[in-house]
């Protein structure tokens, strides 16, 4: 069992929500993204997404777009984005990486180091997850058995607008977990309508055996938890961003951790009664 699927299970045993914090690798300094991600953790995140900065970023909203263009601007691509895990497991063995990016970092590496060099350095680097946001399930079966046999999950997006068939597609592909975008638009846009997730996940569970995460639009404690009563794990990203961003570089950890802390115990909070 994978370290996402285990951590995962775990949460669902104990009646618990999944919370999977997303930042960009390299925002806003080069050098401050393990300290970020150990916050997280110490702010009770279960799972980590950390970007990977491309310049054509179809599915991402303008925060994470600036973010993206401001760690390329300090040369952060996929090497370093992988040196940065490295440097997290140094200090924690135990909590899940998910690489979150574009098919053209991955192609390039694969390039420039070698036929299948990603999966294997990926994984020497402690990271447990891909989510490669223009990778169709029905043309990547191949790479997706290649990240298991390495002990990696491939992770997929679906969308209110997905066909049935499609859920099917990813169903049979998936693993550790899949992430369903809850807007019809990009990364931190528009206003989340918490009864439409409702009504979708279950939906998504009749073709998919994994857990279901929501993400896109989740803002606040009061949204995730609204989120996390239907869901198995909520997904922030776009607040994180901002937060970061408006914080000095020493504070920047401690605001995301005091942040993360929040919606975690929103998560755990006793249920409402209705």
């Amino acid at each position: 069992m994978s370290r996402i699927a285990s951590t995962l299970s775990a949460l669902q045993r104990a009646g618990r929500k999944a919370l999977i914090p997303y930042i960009t690798a390299g925002f806003p300094q080069a050098d401050v993204t393990p300290s970020l991600m150990h916050a997280l953790v110490e702010g009770g995140a279960d799972i980590l997404e950390l970007g990977v900065p491309f310049s054509d970023p179809m599915a991402d909203g303008p925060v994470i777009q600036k973010a993206g263009e401001a760690a390329l601007a300090l040369g952060i691509g996929l090497p370093q984005v992988l040196a940065m895990v490295r440097t997290f497991r140094e200090r924690d063995a135990a909590t899940p990486v998910v690489l979150m990016g574009y098919a053209n970092p991955v192609e390039r590496y694969d390039r420039r180091e070698g036929e299948g060099a990603f999966i294997r350095d990926a994984a020497a680097a402690g990271v447990d997850g891909v989510l490669v946001v223009d990778y169709p399930p029905e043309e990547c079966e191949a790479f997706a058995a290649r990240l298991k046999a390495a002990g990696l999950d491939l992770i997929f997006l679906l969308a209110p607008t997905s066909t049935d068939e499609r859920m099917a597609q990813v169903g049979r592909v998936a693993s550790g977990y899949v992430y369903y975008v809850s807007l019809k638009g990009v990364t931190g846009a528009g206003h989340l309508d918490t009864e439409a997730v409702a009504a979708m996940i279950p939906r998504i569970r009749r073709h998919v055996r994994v857990p279901v995460g929501v993400g896109f639009g989740i803002r606040d404690a009061a949204t995730a938890r609204a989120v996390g009563a239907a869901a198995d794990a909520v997904v922030i990203g776009s607040r994180l961003i901002q937060i970061v961003e408006s914080e000095t570089r020493d504070n920047a950890p401690a605001a995301a951790r005091a942040f993360v802390a929040g919606i975690r115990a929103a998560l755990d909070g006793p249920a409402v009664a209705g």
